[in-house]
């Protein structure tokens, strides 16, 4: 069994500690967040979620980026008539139409935090990328960051009337950075990159979402420039019974180790709860999986991520690695962040047992 230290300062960022960039809003999330070492700074790019204050039960405020006026909007409806579905917390549906979403409850951007312990973070007070085109006009969510060379890589899931769609940005110091690119078309989300060329390509997992069967499942796929990502093979899905029957999705950016790639995903059950697992992917060719762990390494169990927004939910987008140690930032029940600690040849030898010496 794989020893989970979780901070005992957790969850080390909560809604309280973010003050609203939008008048009459309320921070009601940053959580999922993508990590990055940056000089002698850990740098957390949070997904900060933030809804208008609603006083009237009978109202729904539903908050919008306009890109003809490059402004946050409210659109306010009424569902005294019931036409609107809201017993997700994180979405409108339309009541009796087979829609995942008609808007979202909130609105996401990307959100810097700084720390040079890796406990205690001061929170900027400004976003780093906020919605700004057609693709964000629904928010911006969960982020991941992979170093490749001298840049960081953020990738992350634009929502809009389109769709979900994966965007590319890069940026060589967190002030500023540069777009590069939509990687990934609607339905897509949950794409990690590895941090290396294999064989002359990038690779990048990712989880596209399949309307005609329904499946939620892991693919892989890669690209020669970062940009075009093409020769996709399916990777894996979740089991018939037990904690990942529901949907999986890469979570942290592979680590390299000499006996593979380790991929801490994540995996929900079909009711929602949601667990990080781990399995190797072969050095040389990603596409093959070396072995994978039937029971999760971290699943909800403290009070902070049994309760919150959206319950029992650990969620894993990034990571520290020191020597044997990993560090992972972890988002918990769609609210705070949290962290925790363990062995990298811990988990390995779960994976492959007496061939870890």
């Amino acid at each position: 069994m794989v020893k989970i230290e979780r901070f005992t300062a957790n969850p080390i960022i909560s809604p309280e500690d973010v003050k609203p960039i939008n008048d009459g809003f309320e921070v009601i999330g940053a959580f999922n967040a993508a990590v990055a070492q940056y000089n002698d700074e850990t740098i957390l790019v949070l997904r900060v979620a933030e809804r208008p204050v609603n006083k009237d039960e009978n109202k729904i405020l539903i908050p919008v980026y306009n890109c003809q006026t490059k402004t946050t909007q409210v659109i306010t409806e009424s569902n005294r008539d019931g036409r609107f579905d809201t017993s997700d917390s994180r979405v409108v549906k339309e009541a009796n139409v087979n829609h995942d979403f008609k808007y979202l409850t909130s609105l996401s951007y990307l959100r810097l935090a700084r720390s040079t312990d890796g406990v205690n973070f001061s929170i900027e007070d400004h976003a780093f990328v906020y919605p700004h085109n057609e693709y964000e006009t629904y928010g911006i969510e969960d982020a991941r960051c992979t170093k490749i060379g001298d840049k960081y890589y953020l990738n992350f899931s634009s929502v809009s009337p389109r769709g979900i769609c994966v965007e590319l940005i890069s940026t060589s110091n967190f002030e500023s950075y540069q777009h590069e690119a939509i990687i990934f078309n609607p339905d897509n989300k949950d794409v990690v990159l590895f941090p290396e060329k294999i064989k002359q390509r990038y690779y990048a997992l990712n989880r596209p979402t399949v309307k005609s069967t329904g499946h939620n499942d892991v693919w892989i796929s890669s690209s020669p420039e970062l940009h075009s990502f093409g020769d996709h093979h399916w990777l894996f899905a979740g089991s018939e019974k037990g904690w990942d029957n529901g949907r999986v999705g890469a979570g942290l950016p592979p680590i390299k180790t000499k006996y593979g790639w380790l991929e801490i995903y994540h995996a929900a059950d079909k009711s929602s709860r949601y667990c990080m697992g781990a399995m190797l992917l072969d050095l040389d060719d990603p596409t093959k999986i070396i072995a994978r762990l039937q029971n999760p390494i971290l699943e909800p169990e403290a009070i902070y991520e049994k309760e919150g927004f959206f319950g029992e939910v650990v969620f894993g987008c990034g990571y520290v690695q020191r020597g044997d140690e990993i560090t992972m930032y972890y988002g918990v029940a769609d609210t705070s962040v949290a962290g925790c600690r363990f062995s990298l040849k811990e988990v390995l030898k779960e994976l492959l047992g007496d061939q870890i010496g």
